[in-house]
């Protein structure tokens, strides 16, 4: 945790002088401001050890029991609150240069995942890369791909347009996702993979990611996500 939110707090663009959270100046060159910096929750306490979310109990939590996810396991950096959302927020719109530092702390959850052989992430279609300007899990794989000395390849596509998914239930989103990702037998057969993303909210794009490899041959799928939402089981 430390190391991750000392290169949060580093000047990666000194010239800026302010904090990437809530814009003050820092005086010291560093990008968040020590209250900013306190906003941060890594994901390094109690985890369910399949979907890998924050959890209040040992084991699986009750979801994974429910319904046993298509993916093998997910590992994520950070707790999806307060300042982790502010800060992929900024990622996903203009702040490419964050990718350096999430993927540090990827890297340290991906080694748990020894047996992967390559990594891979979740694409977008063309039209929505165009308009972002980049795909944010693509930035990321390639970043722990170098870290990880592993091949990165590209073994999924986005084939069709998905409605926006916040407001959407687990099952709405299920829905949403079926049919819109293609992958060729070729690409997949014997490898254990890890798909990079950078949320795991339900965890159904990860699960129909997972589908489509599996159903092409793929040995295992893992799933690695910058930040994951606590689970909270519903009283």
């Amino acid at each position: 945790m430390k190391g991750f939110l000392k290169e949060l707090s580093e000047a990666f663009f000194p010239q800026n002088y302010t904090c990437d959270l809530c814009g003050r100046e820092t005086f010291d060159g560093r990008n968040l401001c020590p209250e900013c910096a306190e906003t941060v929750t890594m994901n390094d306490g109690l985890t369910c050890p399949v979907c890998g979310r924050r959890t209040a109990l040992e084991g699986l939590c009750f979801e994974c029991k429910a319904d046993i996810p298509a993916y093998d396991r997910a590992v994520s950096a950070m707790v999806y609150s307060d300042g982790g959302v502010k800060l992929i927020t900024k990622f996903k719109r203009g702040g490419a240069y964050l990718k350096a530092a999430f993927a540090d702390a990827m890297t340290d959850k991906c080694r748990e995942l020894k047996d992967a052989d390559c990594i891979s992430y979740i694409p977008m279609t063309e039209k929505a890369e165009r308009k972002r300007g980049y795909n944010q899990s693509r930035l990321l794989a390639e970043e722990i791909a170098e870290r990880l000395n592993l091949p990165i390849v590209k073994v999924l596509e986005k084939v069709k347009e998905t409605k926006e998914q916040k407001s959407l239930t687990k099952k709405e989103r299920e829905s949403n996702l079926k049919g819109c990702f293609a992958a060729r037998k070729a690409d997949c057969e014997g490898r254990t993979f890890i798909i990079v993303d950078d949320v795991m909210t339900t965890g159904a794009t990860a699960g129909e990611a997972a589908r489509i490899l599996k159903r092409k041959g793929a040995k295992k799928v893992y799933i690695a996500t910058m930040a994951s939402v606590e689970y909270k089981r519903e009283v």
